[in-house]
């Protein structure tokens, strides 16, 4: 089975573990390179955090907003101003394997950052938002069945 292959089976077998990203980005940035780019990039930024076999099941969801349908303080902008959200399953900030999981919350956002500037440049890196949210068992599905 190829590495893709196994990524997939892993995501669709009911791996409820499974990263995922959602970076909300000015389509303006999205210029048919960067998207490797950075999907590469969050992907490695998580299994830096977590483990290389968790960053190899990182999805990543890139969602390009045209110019104009942005604001930030009550006015439309044209900043790349990435908004990134890295959606875990609650269990995975307690996990056995990863004892000092809640202090790397802030090792996660670094590297999240650090890949996004990479990418985009460091004139985005004051612009990076980046949410952890915990999503708590029960309150996600998998294939039709509550994870």
């Amino acid at each position: 089975m190829s590495s893709r292959s196994s990524r997939t089976a892993a995501c669709t077998n009911g791996d409820s573990t499974m990263p995922r990203f959602t970076v909300h980005i000015s389509e303006a940035a999205l210029d048919g390179e960067a998207e490797e780019g950075l999907i590469r990039g969050l992907a490695d930024a998580v299994g830096s955090v977590y483990g290389e076999q968790f960053g190899r099941l990182a999805a990543v969801d890139l969602v390009g907003i045209p110019q104009h349908r942005r604001g930030i303080g009550g006015a439309p902008t044209d900043l790349t101003a990435p908004n990134i959200t890295l959606s875990l399953r609650e269990a995975a900030y307690r996990h056995p394997d990863v004892p000092d999981a809640p202090a790397r919350l802030i090792t996660a956002i670094t590297a999240i950052t650090d890949a996004v500037a990479g990418v985009l440049g460091e004139q985005v890196r004051h612009q990076v938002a980046v949410g952890l949210p915990a999503v708590p068992e029960g309150r996600s599905g998998i294939g039709g069945q509550v994870a």
